[in-house]
């Protein structure tokens, strides 16, 4: 599954690796891809191993809002 969310608090190199390291250690994540212009996240998954909640959760529990 492909998904796209919008993520508030992201602004440096920092923030970027945060979020791409702790969705790359959920199980079941094949890809992520960061775009802090536009507070985006691009994440590649195995719904049938991890959820969109875990990804949200992953990326919440680095500091940031997911807000869709």
């Amino acid at each position: 599954m492909e998904l796209t969310l919008n993520v508030q608090g992201m602004s440096c190199g920092n923030c970027k690796q945060a979020v791409q390291g702790a969705l790359k250690n959920l199980d079941g994540v094949a890809s992520v891809e960061v775009h802090l212009d536009s507070g985006k996240v691009d994440v590649s998954f195995d719904e049938d191993t991890v959820s969109t909640e875990e990804v949200k959760e992953a990326i919440e529990e680095q500091g940031y809002d997911v807000t869709n």
